[in-house]
């Protein structure tokens, strides 16, 4: 079990690394700049990080945070922004051009396939697979980044699933917290893809890196764990009032919330309000997907508001003794708790009843 503990913690590191390696070399081939193969060198912190796993946690993750997440998007995030703000990335080749170059790399492909199969030699497999690489070299640079980007958030959502789980989430969190990855991933593709896709947005480098800048705050949320993670609250918290309560009963609730409302929905929706009443860019997604926003935003304020309601009315309905609302021993004890208790003032170590506990038969005394 320790073995394929660390055999799934090489791979999916060993993954994060070509994928953002693929990145650089993207990089380098749009650009043609030798220099931004320096890129590559951000894997070296993912390295350290693998290293210091491996001697210190037996591979497993952390408590509520996961640095290999972490360093992936640093390695990996760098090459998706030159690429979407390289000229070259903007256009293609005509449509006919394309055409002509997909069959005949088509054609060069079927026959090396085909020759392939008759000599069944070592040769033609590397002539097939130049082939194949000489076919994706001819691939538009667009399709190229949209690629990255769509593999990307794929690597992520199952790179967190094959990373090894530590101690604080359980697996049944886990599985709730990759659901949560897949509709998250979903929106910020689309969110990408729809806005950086507007011939008047591409035409204004000031709003690429507006939306970029929106995109990459978004993707701070997948390294993180504590939209899933329940707080076990002691008995004594109830005692320090209605804040410490509400922060420890719904702290999972409250980080979904906050994320949502200040790391994804809301900054989607304010770019996107942005886009349309300042830019004029309109168009029926873009409206439909601003209205999907605003809604996903007040649903979540409006949950918030319920479980203020429902803290305030728990604390309504504890007895009188959570409140410190008693003036004698007497009244103490009626209430379950002893006179020595009582005099003693402290709350922290009593594990005050909730309810009243009815008395049963076998506890009753019988009178004289």
């Amino acid at each position: 079990m320790e073995g394929l503990v660390l055999l799934n913690a090489l791979i999916t590191r060993l993954l994060f690394v070509l994928h953002s390696l693929v990145g650089v070399w993207r990089v380098t081939v749009v650009t043609k700049e030798p220099r931004y193969w320096l890129l590559a060198l951000l894997n070296l912190l993912l390295f350290l990080e693998t290293a210091l796993t491996l001697k210190f946690k037996r591979g497993r993750g952390y408590k509520w945070f996961s640095p290999a997440i972490f360093l992936y998007l640093i390695s990996i995030v760098p090459s998706l922004w030159l690429l979407e703000t390289h000229y070259e990335t903007q256009t293609c080749v005509s449509q006919s051009e394309g055409m002509s170059q997909n069959t005949s790399s088509k054609q060069d492909f079927n026959q090396t396939l085909i020759s392939s199969e008759q000599t069944h030699g070592r040769g033609d497999l590397i002539e097939m697979a130049r082939v194949f690489v000489n076919k994706l070299s001819t691939t538009c640079e667009k399709s190229w980044t949209l690629g990255l980007h769509q593999t990307f958030l794929l690597m992520l959502i199952i790179g967190r699933w094959l990373l090894p789980i530590g101690g604080a989430i359980t697996r049944d969190q886990l599985s709730e917290l990759l659901l949560m990855f897949v509709g998250t991933a979903a929106d910020i593709l689309e969110f990408t893809s729809e806005t950086l896709g507007e011939k008047n947005v591409r035409n204004n480098p000031t709003l690429v890196c507006a939306i970029l800048f929106t995109w990459t705050w978004s993707m701070l949320q997948f390294p993180l764990d504590l939209a899933v993670q329940q707080v076990a609250c002691p008995v004594s918290v109830t005692a320090r009032g209605f804040r410490s309560l509400f922060l420890c009963q719904y702290s999972a609730d409250l980080w979904n919330i906050g994320i949502t409302v200040f790391i994804q929905d809301g900054p989607f929706l304010v770019l996107r309000l942005i886009l349309m009443t300042y830019f004029k860019v309109i168009n029926q997604m873009l409206v439909f997907f601003a209205v999907k926003n605003f809604l996903v935003v007040v649903l979540h304020i409006y949950r918030l508001v319920v479980l203020v309601m429902d803290v305030r009315a728990s604390l309504r309905s504890q007895p009188e003794v959570l409140r410190g609302g008693h003036s004698s021993p007497a009244e103490a004890a009626v209430s379950g708790v002893s006179p020595k208790a009582w005099e003693s003032g402290s709350k922290e170590g009593l594990a005050i009843p909730l309810r009243a506990s009815p008395v049963t038969s076998d506890d009753s005394y019988p009178t004289p």
